[in-house]
């Protein structure tokens, strides 16, 4: 029955108005922050993340400094599949033992769409000064999310002591030049036992990285910005027919099919790769002496190579959100504010080869003096292309793996792996 303001008092019929108006408003939107209250709060909160040295260590700074907010670091398990899976179980359950999370850049998505996370107010970080594309990593229709405290490229890892006694001056910029470097560089007999190539080509999140690289610097995309999955396309081919040819006459080495990251790493480190597409992080470890370390003084890095001239990498890096179901949500602002601030970006850059998010630090001769591979790194960063920013992320990169890895196996060929796997993401993304 419609209300009639006529058979009411004013006042009734005023709060009468008011509550029709009231239930028929729309529902807040997904993961939208409860306003001002929301962070008013102020107490001890927890950190959910991955176990990693230098985010103990921060935490520890951190409660030194505030000892009345104090952080309780939660380490999830090893693998950011099982981190996110644990992060959503907690988050199904709406139990607040998780307040601040640690998440993979590309879950924003996901994480805001379900209300799983706290909508941030912009206006409390410096976004301005961050690279823009590590931003964007954190919004979700057009909303912040959460907020990059560190960011990663891709970077090609090579031998300086056997490209320079093969006669080589300078890194391959195309793949092709890759193929022809190796094909000199492993024929002299300094190069016994070293592979040319290998990235991360386990059926993980890594594969997925990896292969829109290659198919990415063919001019494809997995999914165009529009939304709509493209890879049943000629680039899509050239790019992975590419990395199938290489595995297929061994130019990636037959057990590379099972690299992830540390697989990759030591394989370089040991002397076993003359290029190596890895993370950040390596270059450190690469640098640090151990029993097992023959690379020491020995390498560089570059840009990924491309098919025409540098490639394309896949962005990387790591975003700070706030659970919806979070206790004193003041200090979990604070604390996103302090640990994605440049200073403990530069400190974070030291300590673990984080790669920063604000563009200044790049350039500060003294971070490049002693980090010399920042301009590479800086380049890889600005001119990464994200993976698929999508609510169902899980299932498209579990598609691109699975097509990808029959692919590289044998199993079927670039040609149908691409077309199955257009059907697979228009089905995933249309229901």
């Amino acid at each position: 029955m419609p209300l009639s303001l006529s058979r009411a008092t004013p006042v009734a019929a005023l709060i009468a108005l008011l509550v029709v108006l009231t239930s028929c408003s729309a529902p807040p939107e997904a993961g939208r922050a409860d306003g001002p209250a929301a962070f008013t709060e102020f107490g001890p909160i927890t950190l959910a993340s991955g176990k990693e040295p230098m985010i103990t260590a921060r935490v520890a700074q951190w409660n030194q400094q505030h000892p009345d907010e104090h952080v309780t670091l939660i380490e999830l398990p090893r693998g950011s599949d099982n981190q996110r899976q644990q992060m959503i179980q907690n988050a199904n359950t709406k139990s607040d033992a998780y307040t601040v999370l640690n998440m993979d850049c590309v879950w924003t998505a996901e994480f805001a769409a379900h209300r799983w996370v706290q909508e941030l107010p912009e206006g409390s970080f410096p976004l301005r000064d961050m690279i823009r594309q590590t931003v964007d990593m954190g919004r979700y229709r057009d909303r912040l999310y959460s907020v990059p405290w560190s960011s990663d490229g891709g970077l090609l890892y090579y031998r300086t002591d056997l490209l320079t006694a093969a006669g080589i001056r300078t890194p391959p910029t195309t793949y092709a030049e890759l193929k022809r470097q190796c094909d000199t560089v492993l024929a002299l007999p300094d190069a016994k036992g070293v592979a040319c190539y290998a990235g991360q080509f386990d059926e993980y999140e890594g594969l997925t990285v990896n292969a829109t690289e290659f198919i990415n610097a063919a001019g494809g995309r997995v999914i165009d910005r529009s939304g709509v999955p493209t890879t049943d396309t000629p680039e899509a081919r050239t790019g992975l027919n590419l990395l199938v040819d290489w595995y297929a006459d061994g130019t990636i080495p037959r057990n590379a099919i099972t690299f992830k990251e540390e697989q990759g790493r030591q394989a370089f480190v040991a002397g076993k790769l003359l290029f190596h597409r890895n993370w950040a992080y390596l270059y450190n470890t690469a640098s640090t002496p151990s029993r097992t370390n023959v690379v020491i003084g020995k390498f560089a890095v570059a840009p990924l190579p491309g098919f025409t001239g540098p490639g394309t990498s896949t962005l990387g890096g790591h975003n700070l959100g706030i659970s919806t179901f979070g206790k004193n949500k003041g200090t979990a602002l604070k604390f996103i504010q302090w640990f994605t601030s440049e200073d403990i970006q530069r400190r974070n850059l030291a300590d673990a080869a984080e790669a920063p998010t604000y563009a200044a630090l790049y350039g500060e001769p003294e971070l490049v003096h002693k980090y010399p591979y920042l301009p590479a790194l800086e380049q890889s960063v600005q001119q990464a292309i994200p993976r698929p920013s999508t609510v169902r992320y899980p299932d498209v990169t579990a598609a691109i793996q699975s097509r990808v890895y029959a692919a590289m196996t044998g199993a079927t060929t670039s040609e149908d792996a691409l077309a199955g796997l257009q059907k697979d993401l228009t089905h995933i993304l249309e229901n």
